[in-house]
């Protein structure tokens, strides 16, 4: 019997290994656009975070998204997020 591997990632808030569905993917576009990304398959590089407001934050405190994205995150950004993650969660 053959296991299937699951592909896990570390949530860029709480720094936990988790298996890559139960995760958000936030891209940063080819055009410098950052959006989340619901089906994980859009192009552009990828960060993936909890489905939670608290790793949200923390991401948002300890610069997690910007060093993983590799580009400067204005706050309207973080508050776009919070809103689409809001309706998403629900």
């Amino acid at each position: 019997m053959v296991t299937k591997k699951i592909p896990m990632r570390q949530c860029v808030g709480c720094a936990e290994m988790k298996s890559k569905k139960e995760l958000l993917r936030v891209i940063r576009t080819p055009e410098d656009e950052i959006i989340l990304d619901a089906t994980g398959r859009k192009n552009g590089r990828g960060a993936y975070i909890c489905a939670s407001m608290e790793c949200l934050k923390a991401a948002q405190m300890r610069k997690g998204l910007e060093r993983s994205l590799k580009v400067a995150i204005p706050a309207e950004v973080y508050e776009s997020l919070e809103q689409e993650m809001s309706k998403i969660a629900k």
